[in-house]
């Protein structure tokens, strides 16, 4: 497919919100600064924002949709002249704008010869809004008058630390015992990525000072005591993790004497004693909706470990694509990893017509693996199904039903994308999928999404429909095929519990999660894996996503909880409502101080708790395109999530959060513009 460069060709973007009695409107023009007129073109933008095609349009009718992927086409016998702008009026959403996210974020004109035109667009703007748009993580400076002397994020458990001595020009760690080489190793290499040019790691030679890595009993999995006693430098542990983290607080402290030295001072004596109050504080990333390289998600997993984070929730798959190397099923990354113009997969949030996206292969696999081991950090893969498929079915469409007939939509509006749970190809292919995942993945903990399939999945699958009446009978399965050609609109409000879909995936996970289990795994999923009470809850666990009260019920019905209600611990909702910040805001909006002081467990009794793992933060990557906007909406929530999960609740203290907020590093580096 022919693909030209940009040529003088602009199109701008404008969001009128409701007033005055008026309707909102999605303003699109297209403006022709060159001199020769242009005819025989359609116009194909994506967004996150989703354009209703059974909605009003004027200047253009929808000829093509694929969730936020939408075509255009001008009226008939349509040339656009020289000087000329053609402008079309949206008046149909999935949801009324609230961020300068929301709108276009690529745009391009597909021809009539089959060749594409790369178009310039600038982000949406509001009517209502001259704000500058915000990129970029916020700055926290480092106030003058800090309330602690010692610079560390979390913070620990007991700090008694006195007098100041000079700042070393590094450290040597000495190590005992494998456990303590393996930490030297992984803390060089952590600091390697966040900080080459600061030398925290020297030589003696250099002038480092010797930091004792001691083997001692008693201390917890990944709990430390670090020591100073003059020249003396001693931690104390009985694991790898124990002693990186020991030796992530000393290099924290460091940096801080070393960056401010006229707030904080490196302790000449006393004692630092710490271990996390709970065992799971981690990180989701979704790479199916922007595609993060090796690279990126190594420096990531660094940063994790600088905030004492110990689980990464990857998810690798989703509608709009398939992110992991399957052996058995080549097409999987064939034709799923990427989307482009005339592909299966259109471009969606951003993409350009060009084939772009990208997989790991299972050499970047180990790698990753080892290295956030290295870290203190384990891998938890996830493979979202059975719904959240639509980029599985185009690489695999044995999937589903030959002679399904219909069509049924997701919230996010993909037609038909969940596999189904009536064939027996289906199993085959994913126990296919799943062995070579636990391969790649030690930690043997899968997660398999089960999140939001619609009430009218299957619908139209005699398939389904017939092996419904064989376990509900007839009246469920009569009822449920009256659900066809059903459209979902609201994000996540669609409760399918009791409905014929939700028999139908728990059947599916039943069964999923036996084959895992069976080969020693845990099995994850989000909060509607819970559908029908039918996985074995002492081999599995659910990620809690809508609000604290659910996850209270859910540990009330036995489950073990990992709390991440999207109001607040999800990273991709904006810090603030204004137009001018962006992400999204469907959950509601969070800024750093918000999250900090949330109670993941507010309100739950000591038996709920006695079912809860911990805590995680969730990066959807919808509105990632900019890599500034990443860093704005990551940092320094990340590091606030963090002292949640490690820091007893009455060791917390927002002010001093604040106060040291700053030091603590960043994905790309990119500051509030």
């Amino acid at each position: 497919m022919p693909i030209s460069r940009p040529k003088a060709l602009r199109l701008e973007t404008l969001w009128n919100p409701p007033a005055d009695g008026k309707e909102f409107s999605y303003v699109l023009r297209l403006k022709n600064l060159g001199t020769e007129p242009l005819s025989n073109f359609s116009l194909c933008v994506s967004g996150p924002g989703r354009v209703d095609p059974a909605g009003r349009v004027e200047g253009a009718t929808v000829s093509k949709r694929l969730s936020n992927f939408t075509e255009f086409q001008p009226p008939a016998n349509f040339v656009l002249g020289a000087g000329e702008t053609w402008t079309i009026s949206v008046y149909a959403l999935s949801w009324q704008f609230r961020h300068w996210t929301d709108g276009a974020t690529s745009g391009y004109l597909a021809l009539a010869d089959g060749s594409t035109i790369v178009l310039t667009i600038e982000p949406t703007r509001s009517s209502v809004s001259n704000a500058p748009l915000k990129r970029g993580a916020e700055i926290y400076p480092v106030p003058v008058n800090a309330p602690v002397q010692v610079s560390i994020i979390p913070w620990p458990n007991h700090v008694s630390v006195t007098s100041r001595r000079p700042l070393p020009a590094g450290f040597a760690p000495q190590a005992q015992s494998a456990a303590g080489e393996a930490a030297a190793r992984g803390f060089a290499a952590l600091v390697e990525h966040l900080f080459a040019v600061e030398g925290i790691v020297r030589s003696e030679a250099e002038g480092a000072v010797l930091v004792a890595l001691k083997d001692a009993g008693g201390f917890g999995p990944e709990a430390y005591r670090l020591t100073f006693e003059g020249e003396a430098i001693t931690i104390e542990a009985s694991s790898q993790t124990g002693f990186l983290y020991g030796l992530v607080t000393l290099g924290q402290i460091w940096r801080g004497a070393r960056l401010h030295p006229e707030v904080f001072q490196f302790p000449a004596s006393g004692e630092i004693v710490d271990e996390p109050s709970m065992g799971w504080r981690g990180l989701h990333l979704d790479v199916a909706r922007q595609f993060y390289g090796a690279a990126e998600v190594k420096k990531l997993l660094a940063v994790l470990a600088w905030n004492k984070l110990n689980r990464f929730h990857w998810h690798l798959s989703d509608d709009e694509a398939w992110r992991v190397e399957i052996d058995a099923y080549p097409d999987l990354t064939a034709v799923g990893a990427w989307r482009g113009h005339g592909l299966a997969v259109p471009p969606l949030l951003g993409s350009s017509p060009a084939r772009t996206g990208g997989y790991y292969t299972k050499a970047a696999i180990r790698e990753i693996v080892a290295h956030a081991k290295s870290f203190g950090v384990e891998i938890v893969p996830e493979i979202d199904v059975p719904g959240h498929c639509y980029a599985m079915l185009q690489a695999i469409p044995e999937l589903r039903d030959p002679a399904e007939v219909g069509s049924y939509y997701s919230v996010q509006g993909f037609p038909d994308n969940c596999i189904n749970p009536a064939r027996e190809k289906t199993y085959e292919i994913i126990e296919t999928i799943l062995l070579e995942l636990i391969e790649l993945f030690p930690f043997k903990t899968i997660h398999l999404g089960a999140d939001e399939v619609p009430l009218g999945a299957w619908s139209g699958s005699p398939e389904a429909l017939e092996r419904l009446r064989s376990v509900a009978g007839d009246e469920v399965a009569d009822a449920h095929a009256k659900r066809l050609n059903v459209v979902t609109n609201t994000h996540g409000a669609d409760d399918i519990h009791g409905s014929g879909a939700a028999i139908l995936q728990a059947e599916f996970l039943n069964r999923v999660q036996r084959f895992l289990a069976s080969k020693g795994c845990i099995t994850g999923g989000w909060e509607e894996a819970a559908h029908g009470d039918v996985i074995d809850k002492s081999k599995s666990y659910l990620c809690s996503w809508r609000n604290v009260e659910v996850s209270a019920e859910l540990a009330e019905r036995g489950y073990e909880i990992v709390v991440c209600p999207g109001q607040v611990y999800y990273l991709d909702m904006a810090l603030r409502p204004d137009w001018d910040e962006p992400g999204a805001s469907w959950a509601g909006t969070s800024d750093a101080e918000k999250l900090y002081n949330f109670d993941p467990i507010g309100g739950w009794t000591a038996e709920q708790k006695q079912k809860l793992l911990g805590i995680q933060a969730c990066i959807w990557s919808e509105p990632m395109t900019d890599r500034a906007v990443f860093d704005r909406l990551v940092f320094p929530r990340l590091s606030a999530l963090a002292e949640t999960g490690w820091t007893k609740p009455s060791s917390k203290s927002w002010e001093r959060f604040r106060a040291l907020a700053g030091l603590m590093p960043l994905l790309y580096g990119l500051q509030q513009s």
